[in-house]
């Protein structure tokens, strides 16, 4: 009817028009070819909740042509559910799912071929996962065109979300089992006219039942051939296209190459047939195949996106009313109620109720933590117990969850150099196989001409350089998996090849050592006039807008004074305008600087001293304490114990350092170090040797991050410093530390035990199908079990019982008094 509107574009349906799109399980009406193609991309590509929170009708698509397929993807409305800013300059990243990759060599082609389009500055792709992501110029490349050429080679591309991925997931399965299905039910059928034809020939078959049993044998295998053993011509074809090589090559030739000669000798009544041999071999190639495609989609439903598990809605409360809004339209400030149970949508803070919250999304730790007014509450935990009222902090991609997502893209983006090397050892290989089956061939056809074909088949199918591809990528997909769930998040793609190198680990002090949770344990006032008051009311005012973990020492008197002018100074302290007054809080020298007075003598008493200054010089000494992590001690005697050296590098100048550094277990420590002298000490470190594990969470510790061999920040640490670091400790346990070489060394064995079976299966089983020793159903059998038994051997990393401590490990918790990182 001309009344009804598009359900796209808003305009009025002109009469008689029979364009829709299913959507939300209803037909919707739509107005034009041109909105029938970007709604229907949009279902296509499992965005359907695109419609149901938009703000407002989209324009109607006149510039786009209705062939055009992807054009809905360079929609910003679509945009915002999978391409988001990457770095500091204006590029892009898009997270694609790519269906039809079936082994390591997809993998490399999608990245060789993405990567030489103009405005593609970087491709990686995630053989578990099945996921890509795309960093690239919005002004050089258009979304819709890396959709258009994956599925210009044969793959299927679709926007990386949670339903998407389980959807495709879905799909493969059903499909290799359809496949897996019909090669198996004809594998048995063609093998009993096999039989029958192998002991007529031993005892004098007639030439008809011969043919007929032939033909019989032909018709049975053909759809095995054309459609069980599809996918393997596929992807040949792909990788042929993109002028590459890959195991389903020479695999197609074997199929391809069999099939053809013994439909040549069914047609024309010569020669042998071997039906009942294809048949088999594609079986159990299928077969090796499938089991190895569920073992990589467990794996990667654990690492799927973690941002994809926020619910869809949160209940907002706004003038005592309660309603049901987007978790897109969600923004700082606003009030949400939080139900036992439900997924929490955003970063908050909570401001009514008790409840414990179950954090494992992000820590790793399964037990609930108990929040009550004024705890921190973050996006993708599960609220467990009671109702909570927050107040919103952070949503949307300034959620901490966002941020550890980004961090785990940007490892993927990152393929450890053992990786590519393999991809490219891999590459070469499946040449020289090739290259030794014609050898093969040639050999034999002067030896024995009706064994040359099949010798050649077996050597095409019997290596399999696919293991040597998997070998690698498989094993640091399962550790990065099960650092994951012990709580580090792996954001450098190289650290698990440098972790097993380490000599010697760095630690900061303040919330790294410590808790991170200062407070203040005395105030010496130094000037009269001023009173404790006073003191605490001009240094919280002077930490209002600093993350540092000083800061939260002072929470207790933010808003008593306001401040202007406020300035940091990384690794000094902070300075200010307070009532009028300007002041300096910080390291004594930092502090007295603008006076040119000599800084005062510190207290001898235990504990962090900051002074705060104003013009005329020095107001009062303030001492913080905090106590030592429970798990320090323990994390320290292990890594000791490792032949690991273990350091101290703070920049409070105090005693409060070296009582900590033997309170921990430390025998090495620096006190007094400003953010150039531990870069200056850090490198001194390398040029000795040492390969150094540097540990730290504030901004001061941002050039040693950036410079050690590997680095962990904390999960409390500066955005700025996680963004530096190799990995980030999401559960504050430094015994993750040690469990995290350990399983790295496991990583490399394994890696090693992977390469190691790979070269040695390959240079026995090439001699033996050249000798004519391996029938082409034993080589196939050869090269499926080879692939699997690199899988499954990589996979026992994501079973690994690291993080299994025995009690009494870590240090009850607030044993030691300390400081909170000087601001170094």
């Amino acid at each position: 009817m001309s009344s009804t509107a598009c359900y796209h574009c808003g305009l009025p349906v002109p009469a008689g028009s029979n364009f829709s799109v299913r959507i939300g399980g209803v037909e919707r009406p739509m107005c034009c070819p041109g909105c029938e193609a970007v709604a229907g991309a949009i279902v296509a590509g499992g965005l359907d909740n695109f419609y149901r929170y938009r703000d407002s009708r989209n324009e109607r698509p006149e510039e786009v042509p209705p062939e055009d397929r992807w054009a809905a993807y360079d929609l910003a409305e679509v945009q915002r559910q999978y391409v988001r800013p990457f770095g500091d300059d204006d590029r892009q990243l898009a997270s694609l799912l790519i269906g039809g990759i079936s082994c390591a060599a997809c993998v490399w082609l999608i990245e060789k071929h993405l990567g030489q389009l103009e405005g593609v500055d970087k491709v990686s792709v995630n053989a578990n996962t099945q996921r890509a992501q795309v960093c690239f110029d919005p002004s050089a490349i258009r979304p819709s065109q890396l959709f258009a050429e994956l599925a210009r080679i044969g793959y299927r591309p679709a926007p990386a979300t949670s339903a998407n991925s389980e959807d495709l997931i879905q799909r493969e399965q059903r499909a290799a089992l359809r496949r897996l299905g019909v090669a198996g039910l004809g594998t048995m059928q063609v093998m009993m006219f096999a039989v029958a034809l192998y002991f007529g020939a031993s005892s004098g078959i007639e030439t008809e039942l011969q043919s007929y049993l032939r033909w019989v044998s032909l018709l049975v295998a053909t759809p095995v051939v054309f459609f069980a053993a599809r996918p393997f011509f596929s992807a040949a074809w792909r990788s042929l296209r993109g002028r590459s090589l890959s195991m389903d090559v020479p695999v197609s030739l074997a199929i391809g190459l069999a099939y053809v000669a013994s439909f040549y000798a069914t047609v024309f009544e010569t020669g042998e047939v071997y039906f009942e041999s294809i048949s088999m071999f594609t079986f159990f190639l299928l077969l090796g195949r499938t089991v190895e495609m569920r073992a990589r989609h467990r794996a990667g439903l654990a690492s799927g996106g973690l941002a994809q598990l926020l619910p869809l809605t949160a209940t907002k409360v706004e003038k005592g009313e309660e309603n049901s809004v987007p978790v897109a339209a969600l923004a700082a400030g606003d009030i949400i109620l939080l139900r036992p149970g439900d997924t929490i949508p955003a970063d908050g803070e909570v401001i009514e109720g008790e409840s414990g919250v179950d954090e494992s999304l992000l820590s790793g730790e399964s037990a609930p933590r108990q929040k009550s007014p004024g705890s921190t509450v973050y996006a993708g935990s599960v609220n467990s117990d009671s109702s909570l009222l927050v107040r919103v902090t952070a949503a949307g991609q300034a959620t901490r969850l966002s941020a550890i997502e980004r961090l785990v893209e940007r490892a993927q983006l990152e393929k450890p150099r053992q990786v590519a090397l393999a991809d490219r050892v891999a590459g070469w290989f499946v040449g020289l196989v090739l290259v030794a089956a014609l050898t093969a061939f040639a050999f034999w056809w002067h030896l024995d001409a009706e064994r040359a074909f099949w010798v050649a088949l077996s050597v095409l199918v019997v290596t399999c350089p696919c293991a040597l591809s998997l070998a690698t990528p498989a094993a640091v997909a399962a550790a990065t998996l099960r650092l994951q769930q012990i709580g580090l998040l792996v954001a450098a793609g190289n650290l698990l090849e440098t972790l097993p190198r380490i000599t010697r680990v760095v630690f900061d002090k303040t919330g790294t050592l410590t808790r991170g949770e200062p407070h203040i344990t005395q105030i010496e006032l130094l000037r009269d006039g001023w009173t404790e008051q006073r003191v605490k009311d001009c240094a919280a005012a002077l930490e209002s807008h600093s993350n540092h973990p000083l800061a939260r020492a002072f929470r207790a008197w933010r808003g008593n004074l306001g401040a202007s002018e406020l300035r940091l100074h990384t690794g000094q302290g902070v300075e200010g305008v307070v009532d009028g007054e300007r002041l300096r809080l910080g390291r004594a020298d930092f502090a007295v600087q603008p006076t040119g007075a000599a800084a005062p003598e510190i207290p001898a008493a235990e504990g962090q001293w900051l002074l705060l200054a104003d013009t005329e010089g020095p107001v009062a000494w303030i001492a913080l304490g905090d106590s030592l992590r429970p798990s320090a001690r323990g994390a320290v005697a292990r890594l000791q114990a490792e032949g690991l050296h273990t350091e101290l590098l703070s920049g409070d100048q105090s005693a409060e350092v070296a009582r900590l550094a033997a309170a921990a277990g430390i025998r090495d420590f620096r006190a007094g170090a400003s953010p150039e002298d531990k870069l200056a000490h850090l490198q001194q470190l390398q040029r000795r040797g040492d390969k150094v594990l540097m540990v730290g969470d504030g901004l001061n510790d941002v050039p040693v991050l950036s410079g050690a061999d590997a680095s962990v920040a904390m999960l409390s640490a500066a955005d700025l410093a996680q963004s530096r670091a190799d990995a980030i400790l999401l559960n504050g346990d430094l015994m993750v530390l040690p469990d995290a070489i350990a399983l790295a060394r496991k990583c490399r064995r394994i890696v090693r035990q992977n390469l190691t079976w790979a070269l040695g299966y390959n240079a026995l089983a090439l001699p033996l199908a050249v000798c004519g020793l391996v029938p082409p159903w034993a080589a196939a059998i050869g090269m499926s079990a080879s692939s699997l038994i690199v899988v499954l051997n990589a996979l026992r990393l994501s079973r690994s019982r690291v993080g299994k401590r025995p009690v009494g490990s870590s240090l009850p918790t607030g044993q030691v008094s300390s400081e909170s990182t000087s601001r170094g």
